[in-house]
């Protein structure tokens, strides 16, 4: 009989029965990481050309109602207001390109709108290398 563990479920008959808590989330974390490659179909170049990380994305109700894969669903989700690629990227915890990538084909399908974020000032700029410097 397989011995059973307060905080994961069943042994598999080749693991350590002493193993400590940090260990066993470790190992449930690592079950629920899924590859950026897997999401994307392995493509790495998005369907459309010239998405800058600035890109806003806006999603319209209507497409919350769209049979959408997981990653797709929650981007038109949290693009009911609009977002920027980096901002979909952390959001969905995926490299910028990834979500490049799930953006433009969520603009193919015609779920979401892009558009090129306003340009910044030269006093915005230059208070942002100033932020950046004092760091």
């Amino acid at each position: 009989m397989i011995p059973v563990n307060r905080f994961v479920g069943w042994f598999a008959p080749d693991q350590p029965r002493d193993r400590t808590d940090e260990a066993v989330a470790q190992d449930q974390n690592a079950d629920r990481f899924v590859r950026p490659f897997v999401v994307t179909a392995g493509r790495t170049t998005p369907l459309l050309d010239g998405l800058r990380i600035e890109t806003l994305v806006h999603a319209p109700p209507a497409a919350l109602s769209a049979p959408l894969q997981f990653e797709q669903r929650t981007v038109v989700r949290l693009c009911q207001r609009p977002h920027s690629i980096a901002e979909i990227g952390t959001a969905l915890h995926v490299p910028v390109g990834v979500a490049k990538v799930i953006v433009s084909d969520l603009a193919a399908a015609g779920h979401v709108a892009v558009r090129d974020a306003p340009e910044l000032s030269t006093a915005a700029i230059e208070r942002i290398r100033d932020l950046v410097r004092a760091l």
